[in-house]
């Protein structure tokens, strides 16, 4: 695609940047994609050894960069040291304060990047009440608050200290910037795995004074530091959206998980089917650059021009949104997030014992539902991939009844709610009867064992015993109702959005969207009403979590109905 003159100025800075730092494009170029994607990566040439972009992982923006920089790195390390701030921030609080200098080392890399972002945080107050009803409203406005608060509070000084001791400062910094710096790390951060004397260096120095070599380390906690974990969680005070970040599976022996931004890599774009993966090479035996990232090809012939992709992981259009701003129309990896109020469980009958209860069963007061579990059901949709399903198979308590008092249902097979979660309905659902059946079944147990307690398996096969399924069914059944009556109240029905997709053309920005609502064209295409792409990305989510509720409350009603017929 053709890029405007100020486009291919910045690019070929930045290629020129990549170049004096040791990057090497060897079977790819980077140009503009559209104004959705911005640039990525496209295929140059074939080959041989498949290796497309070799990245010196010394050009990474990871917290160890941060903590050693001589601007930035004394004031972040007392904070860290204090545990005021995690990893995350201080690669925040690094591109924003970047961003901000005149001379910044890294302006090549940062004027390729986008200025401003598709996720709900950079949504207009009329787009952002298009997610009215969903999970992902509430969680932008407690996110929001939660972004401003902290900047407020910490970065706004803190980045004008640096930049007064610093004498680089381009403007005064805004809120906005805190926010772009932010979304920046969400969408292009990856969890890096590194060699463990690469994240934690022992470095020798001269010393000016006495001529003598002194040892430095980054004197950095390895546990504080490092994630050490394929996948993040992002938990906004009460409201959690799985996160996981894109990973490649690491060949080397000790490494340790950092995440970091790497110049190049990161203009990869996202697709299912993916035509590359990054891998890390420590000795350079792959790439000949030690300690390096590569993006490698994943081995289907590559046609010139085209665009190379990487998976960002099997992510819901939640998900998808919530970090990257884009969603997938017919995501078979989209999933319903269904929750029982945790402040709801004081109003509830013997609160108290069965908070404990919960407790000892280690019981979710949450569950998320991919729709690959639908292909378990009682009314498979048989759209799902099957490496999804077979992830997300149910485990279901294998013994039943410990009495034989109460059957295996013959549903059993086709329940598709996660056990630990039908656990804390059953309980939540649990009369004063069933609970003191419970008790009595422990108090034997307890007995017979001399005292041992039962694990939270017994106890779970206890609370079976006491209540089986009806009564928590009828709770999921009740919450998914809830669920569809909030998605509905703000939006109308799925089928509402359907139409309202089938009428519409997406433009790129409001103003847009009211100069073609207003034109007096008549063509067919022009007839179209306009929306923004962050209103139909918002269209295209709630529609999914409409069609994923009315499918999962079928498959609840249906198990309810076999539970009361079967005495369950």
């Amino acid at each position: 695609m053709a890029t405007s003159s100020r486009e291919e100025a910045k690019l070929e800075r930045f290629l020129h940047w990549l170049q004096v730092n040791g990057a090497e494009l060897r079977g790819c170029k980077i140009n503009y994609s559209d104004s959705n994607k911005g640039f990525g990566i496209f295929s140059a040439n074939d080959v041989s050894d498949g290796v497309l972009l070799v990245v010196p992982l010394d050009l990474a923006i990871t917290p160890m960069r941060v903590l050693q920089d001589p601007l930035l790195g004394p004031e972040c390390r007392a904070m860290f040291e204090e545990g005021d701030v995690d990893d995350r921030f201080l690669m925040i609080l690094y591109l924003t304060v970047e961003r901000l200098r005149k001379n910044s080392s890294w302006k090549p890399y940062l004027d390729m990047l986008p200025t401003t972002f598709g996720n709900p945080l950079w949504f207009t107050d009329d787009e952002l009440l298009e997610l009215k009803g969903t999970t992902l409203y509430r969680a932008t406005e407690l996110q929001k608050k939660s972004l401003v608060s902290l900047y407020d509070n910490k970065l706004k000084a803190l980045v004008k200290k640096l930049l007064t001791l610093d004498r680089d400062l381009e403007r005064d910094v805004c809120f906005e910037d805190f926010l772009w710096a932010n979304s920046l790390f969400w969408t292009r951060a990856l969890n890096i795995p590194l060699p463990y004397s690469y994240v934690f260096p022992k470095i020798q120095e001269g010393s000016a004074s006495d001529g003598k070599n002194i040892e430095v380390s980054t004197n950095i906690c390895k546990e504080e530091l490092v994630n050490g974990k394929d996948e993040k969680g992002c938990h906004v005070e009460g409201v959690d959206i799985p996160v996981s970040k894109a990973t490649s599976t690491p060949k080397q022996k000790e490494t340790v998980w950092v995440e970091g931004l790497v110049p190049g890599i990161d203009f990869c774009n996202h697709d299912i089917k993916a035509a590359a993966t990054w891998e890390v090479d420590e000795t350079g035996s792959i790439t000949g650059v030690p300690n390096s990232m590569y993006l490698l090809s994943a081995g289907q012939p590559l046609q010139v021009d085209a665009e190379i992709s990487i998976s960002y992981g099997s992510k819901g259009n939640e998900e998808l949104l919530y970090l990257y701003g884009f969603v997938l129309d017919g995501n078979p990896d989209d999933y319903l997030m269904v929750h029982y109020p945790v402040e709801a469980i004081q109003n509830v009958p013997f609160a108290d014992s069965k908070a404990q209860l919960l407790e000892a069963q280690k019981a979710e007061m949450r569950c998320l539902l991919p729709r690959s579990l639908l292909d378990h059901g009682f009314f498979p949709v048989g759209n799902s991939n099957t490496e999804g399903s077979e992830k997300c198979k149910i485990d279901h308590v294998c013994s039943y009844s410990w009495s034989g008092q109460r059957k295996m249902p013959s549903y059993s097979h086709r329940l598709v709610f996660p056990e630990s979660f039908l656990t804390a309905l059953r309980t939540i659902a649990m009369t004063e009867d069933e609970l003191f059946q419970v008790s009595s079944l422990l108090e034997e147990l307890v007995q017979s064992r001399e005292g041992r307690q039962p694990s939270d398996s017994e106890v779970q096969a206890a609370v079976w015993e006491a209540c089986g399924d009806s009564g928590a069914l009828q709770i999921l059944v009740d919450l998914l109702n809830m669920r569809m009556t909030d998605l509905q109240e703000s939006s109308g029905t799925e089928d509402s959005d359907t139409i309202l997709l089938e009428k519409t053309r997406i433009t790129e920005s409001a103003n847009q969207q009211n100069e073609n609502n207003l034109s007096g064209e008549t063509d067919g295409v022009a007839r179209l009403k306009s929306m923004t792409r962050n209103v139909w990305s918002s269209v295209i989510y709630r529609r999914g979590q409409k069609q994923l509720t009315r499918l999962f409350l079928k498959e609840a009603e249906h198990a309810l109905q076999l539970a009361l017929s079967e005495g369950n």
